[in-house]
């Protein structure tokens, strides 16, 4: 597991999350702006209760905020689905 993946599940940690898979697609987007940049590309997956009973875009800031600077740093683009458990 990456630095950065170790890191982000660090982070996500307080969204209690009942399942969060990362995945780096960062080779796919090689040559990619972003790349060269150092910026990963992932995609994130992730159930919490948290969640329940938020919208779309709350549920991304919650993500983004638990984050921080890891957006800016060393993540260029992030793929999120996130879930409520009820919605599994």
């Amino acid at each position: 597991m990456s630095d950065t993946i170790a890191e982000m599940k660090a982070r996500l940690d307080v969204l209690a999350p009942e399942h969060l898979e990362i995945v780096d697609q960062s080779a796919l987007h090689a040559g990619h702006e972003g790349a060269r940049s150092g910026g990963g590309h992932y995609q994130l997956t992730l159930v919490s209760p948290r969640f329940s009973g938020l919208g779309q875009v709350a549920r991304h800031r919650a993500v983004y905020q638990a984050l921080g600077d890891l957006m800016s740093q060393r993540v260029h683009a992030l793929s999120i689905t996130a879930l409520a458990p009820e919605e599994l």
